[in-house]
């Protein structure tokens, strides 16, 4: 977690859907002070000059923030329905560009995974997942060249920190706090009661390959839930963490915690 500041020249604002009076409330409250406002209509727009990214959406917008725009620190405004990686919703806007403005705020890095697979290499924020369309699949697991079992289930995934509130916790992982590097492995509706997910080092590789035991058809490989990508039987996927790094905005250092409460509807004590 760093606290150093950005100097801001060009903030660009990526949303599936452009709401006009955001976009002229983000100019109102910026143009002033000398900072250009960029609208990222489709991904479209230089990437190199911005330095910073207003995100506005659920966190599946973020995510793709986050991949169109590696390096760049994004600032994400909850306009969906859950949002564990934004910084606030969207009644506080204005406050939020008001902290930006003064620079109080808090620039969380997060690891981001590598994944090399047939078809080339991907980058997975919150998890990589290999499936099955309809039938259990078997995938031989391997870590730092030592195989560790076979799974076989509906797939594998491959999560970080940050991933642990997403994909990993609806199949029961525990909850990481994000800026620890780790990666967690966890099998999708095994079919062995002995099964466990694992949480190894970030300096980990871990290799995925599709067993002949597989009667499967239809595998593929989903990086934070974009495109499939389809394996076949023998493929072996290889993950790791990258050099990149995601760069998320928070207006407080215990913005992880108010975000569980919130978001999970926990209770705080005394409540």
């Amino acid at each position: 977690m760093s606290e150093n500041k950005i100097k801001l020249r060009r903030v660009g604002i990526f949303s599936p859907q452009f709401e006009q009076p955001v976009t002229e409330l983000i100019q109102e409250w910026f143009v002033p002070h000398g900072i250009e406002i960029s609208p990222l209509e489709d991904n479209t727009g230089s990437k190199d000059d911005l330095d910073l990214v207003l995100s506005f959406g659920g966190d599946g917008t973020v995510l793709a923030a986050l991949s169109f725009f590696p390096q760049c620190p994004v600032l994400a405004v909850n306009f969906g329905n859950v949002g564990f990686l934004t910084a606030g919703d969207r009644e506080e806007l204005t406050e939020m560009l008001q902290s930006v403005l003064d620079g109080k705020y808090i620039i969380s890095e997060r690891s981001v995974l590598e994944c090399v697979h047939p078809h080339g290499t991907d980058y997975a924020v919150n998890e990589i997942v290999v499936r099955g369309a309809t039938r259990l699949i078997t995938v031989e697991l391997s870590i730092n060249e030592q195989h560790i079992r076979r799974v076989r289930g509906d797939g594998v995934i491959v999560g970080t920190a940050t991933g642990s509130t997403a994909y990993l916790l609806a199949a029961g992982s525990p909850i990481v706090m994000p800026e620890l590097r780790c990666m967690i492995i966890a099998g999708l509706n095994e079919y062995d009661f002995r099964s466990r997910h694992l949480v190894v080092t970030s300096d980990s590789q871990i290799r995925l390959e599709i067993s002949p035991h597989t009667h499967e058809k239809e595998i593929y490989l989903s990086a934070d839930g974009k495109e499939k990508v389809p394996l076949e039987i023998g493929d072996e996927v290889i993950i790791r963490e990258s050099e990149r790094q995601a760069k998320l905005i928070f207006m407080e250092k215990n913005y992880f915690f108010h975000n569980l409460s919130s978001r999970l509807s926990w209770f705080r004590s005394g409540e």
